[in-house]
C-alpha cells in the first residue's frame, strides 16, 4: 500500500520560527512505523497518481487561492479511486464556510455569522448596528490562513467599505462579531484523530494583533480540557467528521458558553510537537481506517 502525505509547494508564506516542521516529523514518525508512506505536492504534475492507494490531506496550505486547480484534484483522485483522507465529500463541504451555516442548523453553537453573497453591495456600518458591537471580523467563504481578514470598526468602516465591495465582485464574504474573549482568552482548539480526543490548546495573539495563527506570532499553550469540554467539542465531530482521520475543533468561550469558529478538516496545523503521543495517536487512528478490522490498541 503506498501512501501519499500531502502538501503543497512552499514559498515561504507560512514560515514562522514557532512553527515546528510538523509535515516532516510526522513522515518521519510513520515511515518508522514501516509504512511505505511519502510526502507529495497536491499540484505537482510530474506526479503518477496511479502509484498511490491512499492519499492523506496534510497541509495543502495554498488550495484556496488554488481552488479551481483544487477542486479538479479532488475529481482526479476520485476519478482514480485513491482514498482519501479526510474523505472528499467532507472536504467538498469543508472548503467554503457555509459550512457553518449548517452545523447552526443542527442546533450547535457558532459565532454569529452573516454570509455576503457575491456581487453585492454592502454597507458594514449596518452589521455593526445588527450585532450590537463596535467591531467585527470580516473574511472570505473560501479562505485560510487569515487571507483577507480584516477587524472593523467604525472609525475605518468607510475606507473598509470599498475595500470589501471590491473583493465582493471575486468572492463570497462572512460577517461575525469580533469577540474580545478571544484576546482575553484565546482560542481553543480541539484535536481529534478518527473521531476520538488526543489533545487541546489555547492560541493567543501577540499584544496589538488579533490573528492567533503562529505564522502571525500566534502563541500555543497546551490545556488538560475536562471531560464536559472535551464533549461539547465531541458533538461537532461525531456530527460532521465521521470517517474522518483528523478534525479540529477551534472556539472560544462567552458566557462559559463554547462557540465553534472553524471546523478544520482540510489542512489544519494539528500541534503534534505538544505531546510526543500524539503522533502515536495520530498512527493509530491512521491504522485504525486502514484496516477497521484490526485491533491496533
Amino acid at each position: 500500500m503506498n501512501i501519499a502525505l500531502v502538501s503543497y509547494l512552499d514559498k515561504g508564506k507560512y514560515n514562522s520560527t514557532t512553527v515546528e516542521e510538523e509535515d516532516e516529523k510526522l513522515l518521519a514518525f510513520l515511515t518508522a512505523k514501516g509504512l511505505n508512506i511519502q510526502m507529495v505536492i497536491w499540484n505537482d504534475p510530474s506526479v503518477n497518481w496511479d502509484n498511490f492507494q491512499i492519499a492523506i490531506l496534510k497541509s495543502p496550505w495554498d488550495y484556496f487561492d488554488l481552488f479551481s486547480d483544487f477542486v479538479c484534484w479532488l475529481d482526479l483522485m476520485e476519478q482514480k479511486k485513491i482514498k482519501l483522507l479526510n474523505p472528499i465529500e467532507v472536504v467538498r463541504w469543508n472548503m467554503d464556510k457555509h459550512y457553518l451555516k449548517q452545523i447552526a442548523e443542527a442546533g450547535l453553537a457558532i459565532v454569529p455569522s452573516i454570509f455576503l453573497n457575491k456581487n453585492t453591495n454592502v454597507d458594514l456600518a449596518s452589521y455593526l448596528l445588527h450585532f450590537n458591537t463596535d467591531k467585527l471580523i470580516v473574511k472570505p467563504c473560501i479562505s485560510g490562513g487569515a487571507k483577507n481578514t480584516f477587524k472593523v470598526t467604525a472609525e475605518h468602516v468607510t475606507a473598509l467599505n470599498e475595500q470589501l465591495n471590491k473583493l465582493l465582485t471575486e468572492e463570497d464574504f462572512i460577517v461575525q462579531p469580533f469577540l474580545p474573549e478571544i484576546l482575553d482568552q484565546g482560542e481553543w482548539s480541539f484535536i481529534f484523530f478518527n473521531g476520538r480526543f488526543s489533545h487541546a490548546l489555547i492560541k493567543q495573539a501577540k499584544p496589538g494583533d488579533f490573528r492567533v495563527q503562529p505564522a502571525f506570532g500566534g502563541s500555543v499553550h497546551p490545556q488538560q480540557p475536562t471531560k464536559e469540554l472535551i464533549d461539547t467539542a465531541a458533538q461537532y465531530v461525531n456530527h460532521f467528521a465521521k470517517g474522518c482521520l483528523y478534525a479540529r475543533v477551534d472556539g472560544t468561550f462567552v458566557n462559559d458558553n463554547f462557540l465553534l469558529m472553524e471546523l478544520e478538516l482540510i489542512e489544519p496545523f494539528l500541534f503534534l510537537n505538544t505531546d510526543q503521543q500524539n503522533y502515536e495517536r495520530y498512527y493509530q487512528a491512521l491504522m485504525k481506517l486502514l484496516s477497521p478490522e484490526r485491533d491496533y490498541k
